[in-house]
């Protein structure tokens, strides 16, 4: 599988399950941090397993003290000894909780950050081929799903651990026989145990696919709430979400099926053992092997061994998740990424003085169909180059490679004459700035969403961009001026306010690059005309690469480059190309006739207005 195909995720682990050693591995560098606590909680549960086992062993001179031999002076002090015992085992059941509960919290928290970094450099592929929903679960839900479930069961585990050391050590000393009865039926658990995990972890997997669909369906309605409601899509979408839902009852319900069994295992195992006990120990006590405080003291140690045990079914399905979503994390963390597998010696670019130049590139997005074919050009310091052509030809794909957010299949492209791959590619992607037709804002206000462009910015600069941009009259509009909230996705703005903040967070970039995709083409004449002045201010002394749908606005280009079905068919400037009578040609004769026609159609409507106007008035 190539790389680029290897970003897309699967609903499940593609990897075999790890064993004990390599997952203790993988999970080390967590662990690492919070090493000197985790062992201090593991410390602080054995004095209450220890005192779990002392409960259990005081059982037995009790009754053979006060029962039997009626020492009513012992009698006195076990109130006392009961008292202590608690209150010492609830002081280090307290802290032992808080450390471990810290731990726990703190592993939780370097993973999701781990994993959140992980996110931010994760190549743009991964993003194309992977829905939000599955983003989500992989990257925010398999955190918690992991990290809760393994804290609450290692909090469990660690609490039980000693005392079930303990206890074991009770048992023996009071009768290695009944020991061997008691501990022997133990090891008919492992087969159910068995039995389940098969079973579950594929219920587990459905259950993860169905709840991803979910998280995608409910992204999906919330981003497309106007279609769904313009185009009468409620009954549509609900169906579907129904479809979704039920799914997951049912998985849930055959989960309980195939789980819920495990519990009544556990009770007739630990009966059995509990049976098998007392029969055996009536003998031992009839011939006198035993007495009977010391099988009380048994009894007891036995009772609070099993009652964890018992209790294993219930808490195995929580494990489970737990641990799988713990292996689709290493899935996510062993993602392909570009910036990832960055050299530290690379070299910092301080600027572009002489080109940006394609060689005979090559690029497809899935390893397969070629999406760019032999592209070559040049793109000299300080000019202005426009790419036009056909829908679907590679525009956008050409300006995503210049900052690297795809990697070619072949060829090069190189700044100042150097490949861009021998340059990092943060001081690459400083040294360019991008606007889009749909540009994205963040909730935040005004001034946050500028500078993001340059964190640094003074506030001249802010108002310097602001101005540039012609947003200074709305912005002294807005109830707070730069510091008035615009919004998720600044949807508080009109499309032409988003598109001209979008400008000014390049203007206040100030790279010496810009590149345009498609900046005017969503607007009306009006809006265009305001968003075109600002963008002007933005190209001023600055090396410009535009992808345009209007070709009246680059017109003036120093060099046009028409794309055609990923191949550069014609270059040149717009008069050379016209003379041409070529790609270019047609397309701006096509575009220019289209106007001609409206233009025409509008002026005879207008004609026949007026003629049944003057017709009236007769």
């Amino acid at each position: 599988m190539s790389k680029k195909e290897s970003q897309r995720l699967d609903i499940v682990s593609s990897k075999p399950n790890y064993s004990s050693i390599e997952g203790f591995k993988r999970f080390w560098p967590f662990l690492k941090p919070v090493f000197f606590w985790l062992v201090l909680g593991v410390l602080l549960t054995i004095p209450v397993g220890g005192l779990d086992a002392a409960v259990a062993s005081f059982l037995k001179p009790f009754m053979d003290n006060v029962m039997v031999e009626k020492d009513t002076e012992f009698a006195k002090q076990v109130p006392y000894i009961i008292v202590g015992f608690t209150i010492v085992q609830g002081i280090c059941i307290y802290a032992s909780n808080l450390v471990n509960t810290y731990v726990g919290t703190r592993i939780s928290t370097n993973l999701k950050k781990t994993l959140y970094k992980k996110l931010l450099s994760a190549d743009i592929s991964f993003f194309d081929k992977n829905t939000s929903g599955i983003v989500m679960n992989r990257f925010a839900g398999d955190a918690d799903t992991a990290t809760n479930g393994l804290v609450s069961n290692a909090k469990l585990f660690l609490s039980k651990f000693w005392s079930s050391v303990g206890l074991v050590c009770v048992l023996l000393y009071n009768s290695w026989q009944l020991s061997f009865i008691a501990v022997g039926v133990l090891v008919f658990l492992f087969i159910p145990i068995s039995i389940v995990r098969k079973k579950v972890s594929k219920s587990i997997a459905r259950s993860v696919k169905s709840g991803t669909q979910l998280s995608t369906r409910y992204v999906e309605t919330y981003s497309g709430i106007k279609i769904i409601k313009s185009f009468n899509l409620q009954k549509t979408l609900f169906d579907k979400f129904n479809s979704n839902v039920e799914e997951l009852f049912k998985i849930s319900m055959k989960m309980t099926r195939d789980t819920n069994w495990l519990g009544p295992i556990m009770h007739i195992v630990t009966a059995v053992g509990v049976a098998g006990v007392l029969y055996y120990g009536l003998h031992l006590i009839t011939t006198g092997v035993i007495s009977s405080g010391t099988f009380v003291a048994f009894i007891a140690a036995l009772i609070m061994l099993y009652t964890p045990i018992k209790s294993i079914g219930n808490n195995y399905v929580g494990l489970q998740t737990s641990l799988l979503a713990l292996e689709r994390i290493y899935d996510v963390l062993d993602l392909y990424s570009v910036e990832e597998q960055e050299k530290d010696n690379q070299k910092s670019l301080k600027g572009v003085n002489k080109s940006i130049r394609f060689e005979h590139v090559d690029f497809s997005y899935d390893g397969h169909r070629k999406i760019l074919k032999d592209i070559s050009f040049e793109v000299p310091v300080g000019s202005k180059v426009a790419l036009v052509g056909n829908s679907g030809g590679g525009k956008s794909t050409i300006t995503s490679l210049i900052p690297r957010l795809y990697e070619l299949d072949s060829g090069k492209v190189l700044v100042d004459g150097t490949d861009i791959k021998e340059y990092s590619i943060s001081s690459l992607r400083e040294n360019i700035s991008m606007v889009f037709q749909d540009n994205f804002l963040f909730d935040g206000t005004v001034r946050e969403n500028l500078m993001y462009g340059n964190e640094k910015a003074t506030q001249e600069q802010i108002d310097f961009a602001v101005k540039s941009a012609f947003l200074d009259e709305f912005i002294s509009k807005l109830p707070h001026g730069l510091d008035t909230l615009i919004g998720e996705r600044g949807l508080l703005l009109s499309g032409g306010q988003k598109q001209r903040l979008a400008i000014a967070r390049a203007i206040l970039k100030n790279a010496p690059v810009v590149i345009l995709d498609e900046a005017t083409s969503a607007f009306d004449n009006k809006s265009e005309k305001v968003v075109q002045r600002a963008l002007d201010k933005l190209m001023e002394g600055r090396t410009t690469i535009v992808i345009a749908h209007r070709l009246s606005t680059i017109m003036d280009a120093d060099k046009i480059l028409v794309i055609n079905d990923g191949r550069l068919v014609e270059e040149g400037t717009h008069a050379e190309l016209l003379e041409k009578q070529g790609a270019y040609s047609v397309l701006y004769n096509s575009q220019f006739a289209n106007k001609a026609a409206a233009k025409e159609e509008d002026s005879n409507e207008a004609k026949e207005v007026e003629e049944a106007e003057t017709s009236e008035q007769e």
